[in-house]
């Protein structure tokens, strides 16, 4: 049986593959779970198939487990990184008091550090990272090459990471 075959198999046997998900455990996902089954059927290249009807299903068994497994891998990863972002009671730490005034601080150097660039320099990192214009937009708004545009960001982000690496030894 060719790959037509096999989808005209599919076809004609939709509604049996339908139930046989629906009462495997599919549910609602059922429909969709088909809908994959018959994508990878039709863009397989697969040769004869000597028992296509059992073929689709274990396919269409395979998928559902397989669907089952990365909802339970979410599941784990999800609970786990509640767990690591939670503290022992299951509330979100508090941030401390001090913590506000400290991003203030970093924001406040940041902001000396590309003023020190320069207007166009630091208007050009600002405009790409923060509006997060293209830089082709901003070389035409600032009526300069786009050269010049990569030029000043790579002249802000190495101060950046100075600064940086200058606030985490401190």
């Amino acid at each position: 049986m060719t790959e037509s075959g096999l989808k005209a198999v599919l076809l004609a046997n939709r509604e049996k593959l339908l139930r046989f998900l629906a009462s495997h455990g599919a549910g609602d996902a059922a429909e969709d779970l088909l809908q994959e089954l018959w994508i990878r059927v039709s863009t397989a290249s697969q040769g004869p198939v000597a028992q296509p009807l059992s073929y689709l299903y274990r396919a269409a068994n395979n998928l559902m487990l397989d669907r089952y497994r990365s909802m339970q891998q979410a599941a784990k990863r999800d609970a786990d990184w509640v767990s690591v972002a939670t503290s022992g009671t299951g509330e979100a730490e508090e941030p401390s008091a001090e913590r506000p005034l400290i991003a203030r601080e970093h924001l406040r150097l940041a902001e000396e550090t590309l003023d020190a660039l320069g207007a166009r320099a630091a208007a050009i990192f600002r405009r790409h990272r923060i509006d997060g214009a293209a830089q082709k937009v901003i070389a035409r708004e600032l009526n300069v090459s786009l050269s010049t545009v990569e030029a000043d960001l790579r002249t802000a982000y190495r101060a950046m990471l100075d600064l940086r690496r200058r606030l985490d030894e401190a």
